[in-house]
């Protein structure tokens, strides 16, 4: 009742906990995004077949797993104080992360 699978060069552990173990949001899959384009792709095909899209760069696949698909650059302007705010402020509004509104909220104190 255990499955060992490999996702990307990553590799997982799934154990069959029955029924009684259901999906929630206390666990999720973070998917890494290079660029818009990769963001994209890994939306449509984790949320198409029946996923759901929820909030912030998050959404649930046809099973009910959890997945958080995100750029990096969005790690690395929410660890940069100066931006921080803002680009939190600007992903808690979107469903899909948008690259280039991230990048007009981290830049948008310096043309303010």
């Amino acid at each position: 009742m255990v499955a060992e699978f490999e996702l990307d060069g990553q590799q997982f552990t799934a154990l069959n906990g029955g029924p009684r173990f259901k999906f929630t949001e206390a666990i999720s899959l973070v998917v890494n995004c290079e660029n818009q384009a990769e963001v994209d792709y890994y939306w449509e095909k984790l949320s198409g077949d029946g996923g759901q899209e929820v909030v912030c760069g998050w959404l649930k696949d046809k099973y009910g797993l959890s997945w958080q698909v995100v750029p990096v650059r969005v790690f690395e302007l929410l660890s940069d104080p100066a931006t921080s705010d803002r680009v939190m402020a600007a992903v808690m509004e979107m469903t899909k992360i948008e690259l280039s509104k991230i990048e007009q909220a981290a830049a948008a104190k310096a043309t303010a």
